[in-house]
């Protein structure tokens, strides 16, 4: 049963009740008892607190489609969602309302009620970035959707840290970490992003303290970009294999403030052409310096506050400067001193908190660390393809990565997040945590870590640092199926591992890595089988989208405007396999208009269109293959090859190449050629046969297309199924559970006559873009009065309406052995010669000058070009590339002449 499909196609009510519908039916319900073979995908968790921007748009989209594609391929689908709890993002917004509106700190309200307040903070906003999800149609199981601070997912963390300490593998140590002074917290190093700075290089002098026998005053000086942690220097080191200073080894030096004697250490690490040569060691504020300390047992001196400003080691005038200031004001004491002897600029990459945006601070700290579990089996999957990366390349870093593999700080200084489930008894907590070093061995009966507190509580204090947020999403591909006490679920027996998880690369350490050695560690196996990595959403200037550059549009913006399905389509006909996409945006009178979703909903209007069309035609008979016409037969084996590749393409997860098959197929072959080539075998005069013939073979067309369609386009496919009654009494509700067909739809037709009449179709199709080109030669495109002659040849011509319709030609005679009067412009084609006589269709006078002019044109831009190539100077020193742009033009620019004298030769003397 048809209904009437409007004029014009309205995506947003479309779009949004037929996801009602879907929810409402049970529609994304993964069937964890169902006999079906399995395909499984858990979300990357958007940040609770989070919003879709075009980045979500892609990787969901992406998700969506497979997950689609799955169900109709007649498997039990399961698309777990959820959301992350994002520790340092999710408590700085509440912290941030807190100072803005209270004028108060965290610790102002303490612990506990500072927690309530993220609690409702995240009860408000925490799902917003779920509702845009559903908008853009993402058909996950909503009913499983599970949060990193669920209780159950919370028992797991506690779970896995409890085994993973009892097995040695946690343990709690001063080390040097990276310390961000605005979250106030330890950091992993993949939280660090590395910025290019314009920095200073400040070189310095420190004064040798004399021994007996020095000829004069001795100073060494020193290159630096960091001025104010010299209150800090515990020693100055040099390469021992320098001559300049190898004698200075086992000597001292003199700090300029606080003033004191530090001793000149050797280390071979130290590069004699780097700078001076000479290096200021600061053990409590740099990595390597930490290193260089350790080795020569040199004092460590913390000169730094957590929040970046200065304590009292660095001297009373410099206590309580922010490290920037600091660092301007040591320049100039050392000035004032005669100990700055220069200044220079200098361009050196800073670490940056990845969350906060500020320079991180190399710091002594007590922390938690993880020794990971199964690293080996983790590697191999990967290098064995046990786990297929997509693109290939990403195996190089994840290897590079394993293979030097640190300890993972876990422990954050927050309060929102998982809390160490770690207590210490009252009476020895202070000296428990003043320990340098502390794992299972040395816990003995006054530290308690279990999954629940100790049975008397008050008598114990538990650790206030929580577990960094990756520690909790490293469990979630089986985490979120199955409660940590239990024995695997159903709903994991039937889904775990997963089949599919499409990530950024960027994540790649953070998140893909953790998660196969937790697979292994835990479950006894790999995670997941494929990973597809995406590329990056940028502007149409190859620049990074975000807020502060105006160039990062609002997804559900675009999606009122557009459509989900326009830009769902539009982002993944851009996306090539693991590269970067662009994404332009254009304005049109102070507008912001975005070009490929212009084009994606287009491609929506055109099958609304088409649809439409032909519901506007009569009810065809049944499809019968043996009464097809070639035109027919051609777009219907078409169609069948789209089909296979398509399956193709799937298999190797090329979905941009997806996006343009059914582009190309629906636009150009269906549209611009069968429908225009059928319209004679629908006119009223038409032979019935002929007639129901076409409209079945339209009905095959859209009913197929609708099914492969569905996964990129869901919401305009479904209402289109309906509307054009294609659901038959005893198929599924909707669309979405609709099997993909599996038999082509000409498997009954003999291969020979299916080839012969492509072979037709092509010949006739040529022969009509060459009668195109001719008309437009002449300025005629629009001209619906002209008529031509075809001498046939070849392949011939038996349908001469079908030709007139497709040139649009007044009419079309077949003259064998024509002998065309000279002038009249005529075109070679696989069916035989074509002739447009233009008697009265031009003035022959005011075209002859025309083309005249447009050849001079031509040929002065081609005696340029030649001029360019045939200077010597030009072809070897100019870039390859330069060049082979002009022996480009040249080609183009010959090609034209040529072709604009043949048009003059044609009209004759």
């Amino acid at each position: 049963m048809t209904k009437e499909i409007s004029t014009g196609y309205q995506p947003g009510d479309v779009e949004t009740q037929w996801y009602d519908r879907w929810v409402e039916g049970g529609c994304f319900r993964g069937d964890e008892n169902g006999d079906k073979e399995s395909y499984s995908i858990v979300i990357p968790p958007p940040n609770v607190t989070g919003i879709l921007h075009l980045g979500h748009v892609l990787n969901n989209t992406i998700q969506d489609i497979l997950a689609r594609r799955a169900r109709m391929e007649g498997k039990d689908v399961l698309w777990l969602p959820g959301t992350d709890h994002a520790g340092i993002a999710t408590q700085s917004k509440v912290e941030q309302k807190l100072r803005k509106e209270e004028k108060k700190t965290r610790r102002d309200l303490g612990r506990e009620a500072f927690l309530e307040r993220v609690w409702e903070w995240k009860d408000k906003h925490g799902g917003i970035i779920i509702e845009q999800l559903k908008r853009l149609g993402c058909s996950c199981d909503w009913d499983r959707e599970r949060f990193t601070m669920d209780e159950e997912y919370s028992k797991w963390i506690s779970k896995i840290f409890v085994d993973l300490f009892e097995e040695g593998l946690i343990y709690r140590g001063k080390r040097m970490v990276n310390w961000c002074p605005k979250s106030l917290t330890a950091l992993s190093d993949e939280e660090v992003i590395m910025k290019p700075q314009k920095s200073k290089l400040y070189f310095m002098r420190y004064r040798v303290v004399p021994e007996d026998g020095d000829d004069g005053e001795r100073w060494v000086e020193i290159a630096t970009t960091r001025p104010e942690t010299l209150m800090g220097d515990t020693g100055v080191a040099v390469n021992p294999d320098d001559e300049r200073y190898g004698d200075l080894v086992g000597r001292k030096v003199i700090r300029p403030f606080p003033e004191a004697e530090i001793p000149v250490v050797a280390d071979e690490h130290i590069d004699p052409e780097f700078g001076t040569g000479v290096l200021k060691v600061t053990p409590a504020h740099d990595k390597a310096d930490f290193d260089i300390g350790v080795k020569n047992d040199l004092e460590i001196i913390d000169v730094f506050h957590p929040d970046g400003k200065l304590n009292d080691h660095a001297g009373p005038e410099f206590s309580g400067m922010d490290r920037f200031e600091a660092r301007k004001a040591a320049a100039e004491k050392l000035e004032e001193m005669g100990q700055l002897v220069k200044v220079e600029d200098y361009e050196n990459n800073v670490g940056f908190s990845e969350r906060a945006d500020v320079p991180i601070e190399p710091r002594i700290s007590m922390q938690w660390f993880l020794k990971y579990p199964c690293v080996e089996e983790a590697a191999n999957a990967v290098a064995n393809d046990e786990i297929r990366f997509r693109p290939d390349r990403w195996k190089k870093t994840f290897a590079h990565w394993m293979d030097g593999i640190q300890d993972w700080c876990i422990s954050r200084q927050l309060w929102w997040g998982h809390q160490i489930p770690v207590w210490y008894r009252k009476e020895k907590a202070e000296e428990l945590q003043a320990r340098e070093s502390l794992d299972a061995e040395q816990a003995g009966s006054d530290l308690h870590v279990g999954i629940d507190p100790p049975a008397d509580e008050e008598n114990w204090v538990r650790d206030g640092d929580v577990l960094d947020t990756w520690f909790s999403s490293w469990l979630w591909p089986f985490a979120t199926m199955t409660d940590s006490d239990a024995e695997p679920s159903a709903t994991e027996k039937k889904f775990y591992p997963t089949t599919d998880l499409v990530t950024a690369p960027e994540i790649i350490f953070f998140w893909v890595a953790r998660m196969i050695m937790a697979g292994y560690r835990w479950r006894g196996e790999l995670p997941f089988r494929n990973v597809y990595f995406t590329g990056i959403v940028r502007d149409g200037k190859g620049r990074k989208m975000s807020k502060s550059l105006g160039n990062s549009p609002d997804p559900l913006d675009i999606i009122a405007e557009y459509g989900a399905d326009a830009l769902r389509f539009a982002i993944m006909r851009t996306a090539p396999l693991g590269s970067d996409i662009r994404f332009d945006i254009a304005n049109e009178g102070g507008k912001e208009v975005y070009p490929q979703v212009v084009e994606g909903r287009n491609f929506a209007n055109k099958l609304w269109n088409a649809a439409r069309y032909r519901q506007m035609q009569p009810d065809s008979a049944q499809f019968d293959a043996a009464s097809l016409s070639i035109y027919s037969i051609d777009i219907l084996a078409k169609l069948d090859k789209l089909t296979v590749d398509m399956a193709a393409a799937y298999e190797d997860y090329r979905f941009n190449e997806l996006a343009q098959l059914l582009y190309d197929f629906f636009w150009s072959n269906y549209c611009d050629w069968y429908l225009e080539s059928s319209k004679s075998a629908l006119s009223e005069d038409a032979d019935e046969a002929v007639r129901n013939s076409t409209l079945a073979t339209m009905d095959e067309v859209l009913k197929r297309f609708l099914l492969l369609l569905h996964p990129y386009m869901p919401h305009i496919t479904e209402e289109l199924w309906e509307k054009l009654g294609f659901r038959k009494e005893d198929d599924p509700e909707f669309l979405m559970q609709t099997a993909l067909p599996s038999a082509a739809i000409l498997a009954d037709l003999d291969e020979a006559d299916i080839s012969q009449a492509q072979e037709q179709v092509k010949a006739i199709y040529e022969a009509v873009g060459r009668a195109r080109n001719l008309k437009a030669e002449y300025g005629l495109s629009a001209n619906k009065e002209v008529k031509f002659i075809i001498d046939p040849e070849g392949a011939g011509l038996e349908d001469v309406d079908v030709f007139r319709q497709l040139v649009g030609a007044a009419g079309v005679s077949i003259e064998p052995g024509f002998e065309a009067e000279k002038g009249v412009p005529t075109a070679l084609t696989p069916i035989g010669k074509i002739y447009l006589p233009l008697d009265g269709l031009i003035d022959l006078d005011a075209e002859r000058e025309r083309l005249g002019k447009e050849s001079k044109k031509a040929e002065d831009e081609l005696k340029k070009v030649n001029a360019k190539l045939a200077n010597e100077n030009f072809v070897s020193r100019a870039p390859e590339a330069v060049v082979k742009e002009m022996r480009d033009r040249q080609k183009q620019w010959q090609e034209r002449v040529d072709e604009l004298g043949r048009m003059i030769d044609n009209l004759g003397s």
